[in-house]
């Protein structure tokens, strides 16, 4: 009974919608439109200015975020319409479809890392779920273990977890990274102490797009009986993950890193051998005691759709990318002297390109391309205008840092859009390379190395 009820509810919801898009139809209003080159959108609904279609760029940038799969909005939209219920409401019908969503999208997300439901811990995304692994474990064990490893290279909310880590009086190791991007093993085994209680490691780096040895990180990890945690959001459905293969103790996973929706991520922590944290959050004591707050059911079920959906098409995906890639990479190479792929080659994942342009500021290269939304590396870092530290790190000499642009393909990147990308990006480094004195003086035979410069 409930079922049908809910359907024709559903239905009516849809129908209301329907006639307000026809009478917003006949108002005049166009439905957005995408085309090759831009994407056009109207926000004549949403504003007082005059209806106006406004240009949008092509989507270049999938390691910031990726685009929700229609699919993941169609297994959502019934928990954002109909089935409303609270899913710790035991006592009624609303709470236990809420429920058995949750669950189901526990089960979802677990399959693709080779886990048991029971060790996924939904929560508002990979940063909170990095705060809970570093900060969680450290504070847990600190009465015996008061030593961390972490790497240069990982990402800001793990760099700074570990700060606040230090300034509670803990020992933190930052591992430097070989000037391929990956961390040298040897210096890892000689970096554990008797007091680690952690090993913090990124799976695929956010900026340069290079995969660590996550397999031999934690083979390492086990035999020296220290937890290993990998932030793996840009790497959970796009290569393949097994936390007991890969002898992952905790892991990191974000939505909207793998066409799921904003605000909702999870975080594997072990059962067998069982992985103590502190949790950071009081309250009700939902997700096992570990993430007090009510589950949001919409956006947990469209985490649990996109994980399903990375699934079933990683393979498919990673083939297409890795070809979409080649493709950008071999036209600016051929066409542009000067070019350097930042990050090992081969330990890489093939949908985060980080080239620099020697010659050429990035930010100049970026405005140029304005119809083209790319990225000069993290979009958590991008509002200062210092060198990336991920660059820094695998000792990128500072003006080609600043030269650099992050090229992202994703599941819904065109041949065209990466031709049309590669055509304009071409074009403007060599408009800007003929205005750049640095660039005649190396025509000129000048190696800029040897020049003493002076400040006045």
């Amino acid at each position: 009974m409930v079922g049908s009820s809910a359907g024709s509810m559903l239905r009516a919801a849809w129908r209301r919608a329907a006639s307000a898009a026809s009478a917003v139809a006949r108002s005049g209003f166009t439905a957005p439109t995408r085309g090759l080159r831009l994407r056009v959108a109207d926000h004549a609904l949403h504003s007082t200015v005059p209806s106006e279609a406004v240009l949008r760029p092509l989507y270049m940038d999938v390691q910031a975020t990726t685009p929700l799969d229609p699919r993941v909005l169609d297994a959502m939209l019934p928990y954002l319409v109909n089935y409303y219920g609270n899913p710790h409401s035991r006592t009624h019908a609303y709470g236990w479809e809420s429920e058995a969503a949750m669950e189901h999208a526990r089960q979802q997300v677990a399959a693709l890392i080779g886990a048991d439901p029971r060790e996924i811990i939904f929560t508002s995304g990979a940063t909170e779920s990095n705060n809970i692994a570093i900060k969680g474990v450290a504070r847990f064990y600190r009465s015996r273990k008061k030593h961390v490893v972490t790497t240069q290279t990982e990402h800001k909310c793990v760099l700074d977890s570990c700060r606040s880590l230090e300034a509670e009086g803990f020992r933190v190791t930052y591992l430097p990274v070989q000037k391929s991007g990956i961390i040298d093993l040897k210096e890892l085994e000689a970096a554990i102490q008797p007091d680690t209680s952690l090993v913090s490691v990124m799976t695929v780096n956010n900026e340069i797009g290079v995969k660590q040895p996550i397999a031999e990180i934690g083979q390492i990890c086990s035999s020296r009986k220290v937890y290993f945690h990998t932030d793996a959001a840009q790497a959970v459905g796009k290569i393949p993950l097994d936390v007991n293969d890969m002898k992952i103790d905790l892991m990191s996973i974000s939505g909207h890193k793998l066409y799921g929706p904003k605000g909702v991520g999870a975080i594997y922590i072990r059962r067998r051998p069982r992985v103590r944290v502190e949790a950071l959050q009081s309250g009700g004591g939902q997700e096992r005691g570990m993430r007090s707050g009510t589950v949001p059911t919409p956006l947990v079920v469209g985490l649990g759709a996109a994980c399903e959906l990375a699934q079933q098409e990683m393979e498919y995906d990673h083939k297409r990318i890795s070809k979409l890639a080649e493709r950008l990479i071999q036209k600016i190479m051929s066409s542009l002297p000067d070019v350097v792929m930042n990050g090992d080659p081969q330990q890489h994942y093939p949908g985060c390109i980080n080239l620099s342009f020697a010659y050429v500021e990035g930010e100049s290269l970026l405005m140029a391309l304005k119809d083209v939304a790319l990225s000069s590396g993290s979009a958590c870092t991008s509002a200062s205008l210092e060198p990336s530290y991920v660059l820094r790190a695998i000792g990128t000499d500072e003006d080609l840092a600043h030269s650099s642009i992050r090229f992202g393909i994703g599941r819904f990147t065109t041949e065209q859009e990466v031709d049309y990308t590669v055509e304009k990006c071409i074009h403007h480094v060599k408009r800007l390379r003929e205005m750049s004195p640095l660039w005649e003086m190396v025509q000129d035979g000048i190696d800029l190395k040897s020049i003493k410069w002076t400040q006045h």
